[in-house]
């Protein structure tokens, strides 16, 4: 939710618009999916699972960094990845250390503020539209990994520790989104804030709509295969990336709002 002046220089990602919400929705749903087939239906488990997807994120971000100029397809994969390593993380943190997901949930905001903090205090400003350096890149994408996993931990806590199910869970973030639009539309409020906010909500969203999905009836899910699941997404992802107009962000320059 930034908005950028016509001239500048080009960052390594997207602009933020309708399509890009509508494919990271998807990605973070392919990324509770995914992660979940791995972990549950492959029976890896949740450490080995984070290893997997850890490595695999790594090795994106190397690539991701090197590309000299914005490629939509290695960039949604990189976010399918850290979305997918999000959720095997928040849940070897939740699940296999007993955090809990209230305990987690609390523990990864305060890694994402601490994060986006730590950029702001470096770099004088958060806002994606700088993401043309490879220092910038690094702080985005520890933003992004952090941010994912809370998202995780949110999704769970919210469907199960409350008792709204995953539906219920889904209707809140998603009401929670229209909120942050809203305000994008109708006040001043920075829109760095006002991204950041939705990019962090659209997870938890993605989070309850993928366990819906594929979590057994007994548990308020739909029971339906994971791989299955995970492949229908996909397709759609790819199908999203191909078709969506994409093009890289803009660096505002001197001008541009802070924070």
């Amino acid at each position: 939710m930034t908005r950028a002046e016509p001239r500048g220089v080009a960052s390594k990602v997207p602009a933020v618009t309708a399509g890009f919400w509508l494919l990271k929705i998807l990605a973070t749903t392919l990324g509770e999916t995914g992660g979940d087939t791995v972990t549950m239906t492959m029976n890896w488990g949740y450490l080995a699972g984070s290893a997997l997807f850890v490595a695999v994120l790594v090795v994106l971000i190397a690539l991701q960094i090197a590309a000299r100029r914005f490629h939509p397809f290695l960039y949604w994969a990189t976010i399918v990845a850290s979305t997918t390593a999000g959720t095997t993380l928040a849940d070897f943190a939740d699940r296999s250390l007993g955090i809990g997901y209230a305990g987690g949930a609390s523990l990864l905001l305060v890694s994402v503020m601490a994060a986006l903090g730590l950029w702001y205090r470096t770099e004088g400003t958060i806002s994606v539209d700088t993401v043309n350096t490879p220092r910038v890149e690094a702080f985005y994408w520890l933003a992004i990994t952090l941010s994912q996993t809370l998202g995780t931990a949110l999704g769970d806590w919210m469907a199960d520790d409350t008792g709204l199910g995953y539906l219920g869970g889904a209707a809140v973030f998603g009401a929670a989104l229209l909120v942050v639009a809203g305000l994008y539309f109708r006040t001043r409020i920075s829109r760095v804030a006002l991204f950041w906010a939705a990019f962090i909500l659209t997870r938890p969203l993605g989070a309850t709509v993928g366990d819906f999905l594929d979590k057994p009836h007994e548990h308020g899910g739909l029971a339906l295969s994971r791989p299955l699941a995970s492949l229908v997404i996909a397709v759609l992802l790819v199908a999203g990336i191909a078709l969506l107009p994409q093009r890289p962000g803009v660096h505002p320059g001197p001008n541009a709002e802070k924070a």
